[in-house]
């Protein structure tokens, strides 16, 4: 008769235990380089949208009364959505024809902004406007507002979606 044989603890440990914890620490590097990687692409995100929000308003906001159509299209580029229809018809119906008439000119700085929330893909930022107008020759006035800017990354660009003035 055979006498059972004791567990042979070096070949648990070689092939049970040092493949496993290998294998759990392998699944924790991946969790973490998967969080880092979460974290930098939010990161951008904010970065990258709030620029694009700061450069949009500019852009939005500031027209020349000789140069408005060509202002109004460049600004136009950096809109989506039901926004950029929204702005294509006002801008068609007001701004070019008042502009025009009264002979207007805006100019809009940014002395702030500040990302409210943002994905990979969209974002909301906070825009603090100090805008300069100047109808005809009569002397400039100056408006300070803030704006909600929502912008979707489409392609490789952030558009601007809706533009809530508060």
């Amino acid at each position: 008769m055979t006498q059972p044989q004791g567990v042979n603890w070096s070949r648990v440990l070689v092939y049970g235990l040092l493949p496993a914890l290998a294998l759990l620490l392998a699944i924790a590097a991946g969790l973490l380089k998967w969080k880092d990687s979460s974290v930098r692409n939010t990161d951008l995100a904010r970065s990258e949208s709030v620029a694009a929000a700061r450069n949009s308003t500019v852009a939005l906001l500031s027209f020349r009364f000789d140069t408005v159509e060509r202002d109004v299209a460049a600004a136009r580029q950096r809109l989506t959505g039901k926004f950029r229809d929204i702005y294509t018809q006002r801008t068609q119906e007001e701004l070019i024809p008042n502009a025009k008439e009264q002979h207007v000119a805006a100019t809009a700085i940014v002395p702030g902004a500040a990302s409210e929330s943002a994905t990979h893909n969209h974002a909301v930022v906070l825009v603090f406007v100090n805008q300069t107008i100047r109808i005809g020759d009569s002397a400039p006035a100056e408006a300070v507002s803030s704006v909600r800017v929502t912008l979707d990354k489409i392609g490789e660009r952030w558009l601007v979606s809706d533009f809530d003035q508060f």
